[in-house]
C-alpha cells in the first residue's frame, strides 16, 4: 500500500540524517543554545535577510501556534482566521485552551482579505467584547492555495493600519514558496509579517519548525513561555541541526521543488482522466471528486484522507512528499484509469 495522506510519512531525508549522524557522539548545550542551533538561525537569518529577528526551534506547527498566539495576546485579546484555518478545524481546540476566541470569517480560495479583517473589527468594540489583535494565515493554505505577494502585502497594510499582528502558519512554506505561481521570497515574508514560522516537518526533517519573531515588541519573554508550555526541548540541538542541514545547499527548497514538481505530475495525470477537482491547488495537496465505489476500490492499495463525504460522491486529498517517487504517481493513475473504465 502507497500513502498520499500526508508530507510526513517518511522520517527524514538521507543528508539530514547524514549531519545528525555526524553529530551522534557530540556534546552540546541543550535547550536550543547550541552551536548548531546558532549556525542554523544565521544561514535562515541571512537567506531572510534580517539579522535583527529572534529564531526559536519549535517540535510541531501546533505548539507553535499555540505558543506564539498566547504569548501574543492579551486574555481578552482574539485572533482572526478564515473558517478552514488550522488553528479552527485541525488543532483540538488548542487555541481556546490557551484562553484565546478565534474571530472566524468565510474565505476565498483558502485565504483572508483585508476587507474581511477590517469587518471583524468593526463588528468588535468596547468592553463587552473580545478585542481582535492578530490576523492568522498559513502559506500554503489549508486546501493548497498560496499568496501572491499583492495579496500578502495587502494583508500586512490592513494590519498595520488596524493595530493588528499577522502571524504567518508556515507549515507548509516551502511547497508555497516553490510553487510555479509563486511570486514571494522568504525576505517577502520576514518584510511583512510580525512574526512566522518555516516548516521542517512536513518538509524533510524529522520534525521541527523554526519560528521568526520580526516584531521586537513580541520577543521578551518567549523563551520562558516557551519553557512554561513544554516546548523547550532539553536536547534542542536536535532541531538546529535538522535546520542546519536544511538551509545547508539549498536542501529545503530543493525538496519543496520536488514535493511540488511530483504533485503537478498527479495533477496533470488526473485532468488527464478528466478527474473532478475540489480546488485549484498549486502545490502537493490535490483535492478530487470521485464516485464512492472508486473511492472504496482504491482504498485497497492506497492510504489518503476522505475530505468530504456525500451520498454518492467522496471527495479525497491526496499529498506529496518530499519522498514521492515518480512511479508511485504512475502506478495511482493506472489504477484509477482502470477503476474509471
Amino acid at each position: 500500500m502507497y500513502s498520499f495522506r500526508n508530507d510526513y510519512s517518511e522520517l527524514v531525508h538521507p543528508e539530514i540524517l547524514e549531519l545528525i549522524k555526524q553529530t551522534l557522539t557530540e556534546q552540546n548545550l541543550g535547550y536550543g543554545l547550541d552551536r548548531h542551533s546558532d549556525l542554523a538561525r544565521k544561514l535562515i537569518q541571512k537567506e531572510i535577510k534580517n539579522n535583527n529577528v529572534d529564531i526559536h526551534f519549535l517540535v510541531g506547527g501546533t505548539s507553535c501556534n499555540k505558543i506564539v498566539i498566547a504569548h501574543s495576546l492579551k486574555p481578552y485579546e482574539a485572533v482572526i482566521s478564515v473558517d478552514s484555518g488550522h488553528i479552527n478545524v485541525h488543532e483540538s481546540g488548542a487555541i481556546e485552551a490557551s484562553g484565546h476566541k478565534i474571530l472566524l470569517v468565510s474565505g476565498e480560495n483558502g485565504k483572508i482579505t483585508p476587507e474581511k479583517i477590517e469587518l471583524v473589527c468593526s463588528k468588535h468594540s468596547g468592553e463587552h467584547m473580545v478585542v481582535p489583535r492578530m490576523v492568522y494565515i498559513s502559506n500554503s493554505t489549508e486546501i493548497g492555495t498560496i499568496y501572491k505577494k499583492r495579496e500578502l502585502e495587502a494583508i500586512f497594510n490592513k494590519c498595520q493600519e488596524l493595530g493588528l499582528y499577522l502571524f504567518i502558519d508556515g507549515a507548509r512554506l516551502g511547497v508555497a514558496l516553490t510553487a510555479d505561481e509563486n511570486d514571494l521570497t522568504l525576505a517577502d515574508i520576514a518584510e511583512m509579517s510580525d512574526v512566522f514560522y518555516i516548516g521542517g516537518t512536513k518538509n524533510g526533517a524529522m520534525l521541527g519548525e523554526a519560528l521568526v519573531i520580526v516584531n521586537p515588541g513580541l520577543k521578551e519573554g518567549f523563551r520562558n513561555i516557551l519553557k512554561q508550555n513544554g516546548g523547550m526541548l532539553a536536547k534542542g540541538y536536535l532541531l538546529g541541526i535538522q535546520f542546519e542541514a536544511l538551509f545547508t545547499d539549498n536542501l529545503i527548497f530543493r525538496l519543496a521543488r520536488h514535493t511540488n514538481e511530483i504533485a503537478m505530475l498527479l495533477k496533470a495525470g488526473l485532468k488527464n482522466l478528466n478527474i473532478k477537482f475540489a480546488f485549484d491547488s498549486p502545490t502537493n495537496q490535490q483535492f478530487i471528486v470521485l464516485d464512492n465505489r472508486i473511492v472504496q476500490a482504491l482504498t485497497e492499495n492506497y492510504d489518503f484522507e476522505i475530505w468530504e463525504k456525500n451520498k454518492d460522491t467522496t471527495t479525497i486529498r491526496l499529498v506529496t512528499s518530499w519522498a514521492t517517487p515518480q512511479d508511485a504517481i504512475n502506478n495511482f493513475l493506472q489504477d484509477l484509469k482502470t477503476l474509471l473504465k
